[in-house]
């Protein structure tokens, strides 16, 4: 796996995060020597620290060096790291992984219209989705525990919508989650897709869906509506 710094991490890095996780640096900072860390990973001192410098050059702990030791706690992209690995195994011993995610509905600002009904875009999501898309997503605003679970999704195989050129510019590709979109009355709409363009000015808390029919109309939705996100894989 390589970070989004650049640094490798690979199997021995993720395992000694998850005993970091188990020792409870995701809840806040936890103090750790180098040979006591050793010895729970039974490796030696010298292991033990290069691979913290690892995890800390992917930006996945911040780690602060005292004299007795070092303040250790995970941070967002290594909690998402985790939640990786979580996915995986889900799907290794459950089967089939499902994705739950909570927010609220927002008004976007209008660009998921525009792209949405560009011919190179559309006639891909005919073609591989099953159905011409409202010309328009919804957009959610995700919880903050919402927000690390959907870490879980770069685990899931998307459909992926290919980036294509026109008037002399060249558009990005997307992938595409099945997905139902549930309100808090219980009423639901399955035939959806949480969509995820590879060029996005949406930070992590912004989802975005579309389907075939105006979601807001279906399930009677307006900005502030608590909706439930299920995401599937294909």
């Amino acid at each position: 796996m390589v970070a989004a710094t650049g640094v490798s991490v690979g199997h021995d890095e993720l395992a000694t995060l998850k005993h970091l996780a188990l020792l409870g640096a995701l809840d806040g900072e936890e103090k750790f020597s180098c040979s006591s860390l050793a010895e729970r990973l039974d490796t030696s001192t010298q292991t033990a620290s290069r691979r913290l410098q690892a995890l800390d050059g992917a930006e996945y702990v911040d780690r602060e060096v005292v004299s007795d030791g070092q303040w250790i706690s995970i941070t967002d992209a290594g909690e998402s790291a985790l939640q990786r690995e979580y996915a995986d195994y889900r799907r290794i011993f459950e089967g089939e992984s499902s994705v739950e995610l909570d927010g609220a509905v927002t008004s976007g600002m209008g660009e998921g219209r525009h792209y949405i009904s560009l011919p190179g875009y559309m006639e891909q999501f005919v073609d591989r989705l099953g159905y011409e898309p409202f010309k328009g997503t919804l957009n959610v605003n995700l919880d903050d525990e919402s927000v690390r679970t959907r870490a879980r999704l770069s685990s899931f195989e998307p459909i992926t919508i290919d980036g294509w050129e026109g008037d002399e510019r060249t558009y990005g590709p997307a992938y595409c989650y099945p997905a139902t979109v549930e309100n808090d009355a219980g009423d639901r709409y399955e035939q959806a897709h949480v969509i995820t363009p590879e060029r996005t000015h949406h930070d992590e808390d912004q989802l975005e869906v579309i389907a075939p029919a105006k979601l807001r109309d279906e399930l009677d939705l307006e900005d502030g509506s608590e909706v439930i996100v299920h995401v599937s894989e294909q």
